[in-house]
């Protein structure tokens, strides 16, 4: 069971633009051309913050046309928000606030020795970095430079901390590095 940050980025390390779009993004690649797929099937519980929270959303109709509904996870999530947020029917969501170490048991116990996947917002994955529960990153680069905006991961993080593991090309557009993530 890890703890993971699975995410996209643009070469110049932002994983969304100044005003949270992703558009840039949805060019580059096939999501099921992708290690998405096999990637999912080994996350067991998911976590999120009020931003990416809200980009769904925002983008429903899209997600619903490509993944068949607007909320695409099966897992039980917990999104961490200081805010009363409009909720989705039927999906399996724990609206939650506070630091990550307090509902991280929680979602291990749900997870049921599968993955937990910390989804979207650099500063959220490092919160989880900060609190010793983060294990693995995994972010995809792709061909675009954004020049301003959300970036990937606003920590100082210094060697050995982080070991790359693997590199794997998708495509043209791509490329997915993967990194081990020391106890800190």
């Amino acid at each position: 069971m890890k703890t993971q940050y699975y995410t996209a980025a643009s070469l110049d390390g932002f994983i969304a633009t100044e005003d949270h779009s992703l558009e840039w993004l949805f060019s580059l690649a096939d999501i099921n051309q992708s290690s998405y797929p096999q990637f999912i099937e080994q996350v067991g519980a998911i976590a999120m913050g009020s931003s990416t929270y809200e980009w769904m959303l925002r983008n429903a109709d899209t997600i619903k046309s490509q993944m068949g509904s607007p909320w695409p996870y099966t897992q039980p999530a917990w999104v961490f928000s200081k805010r009363v947020l409009p909720k989705i029917s039927a999906a399996n969501i724990h609206y939650v606030q506070g630091d990550v170490r307090e509902h991280h048991k929680h979602m291990i116990a749900a997870a049921s020795g599968k993955n937990i996947w910390i989804v979207g917002g650099g500063d959220f994955a490092g919160q989880f970095y900060d609190a010793g529960l983060l294990n693995e990153i995994i972010v995809q680069i792709g061909s675009v430079a954004l020049g301003n905006g959300q970036p990937v991961f606003p920590r100082r993080v210094l060697s050995p901390s982080m070991k790359l593991k693997t590199v794997q090309q998708l495509g043209e557009g791509m490329v997915e590095l993967r990194y081990d993530i020391a106890n800190n």
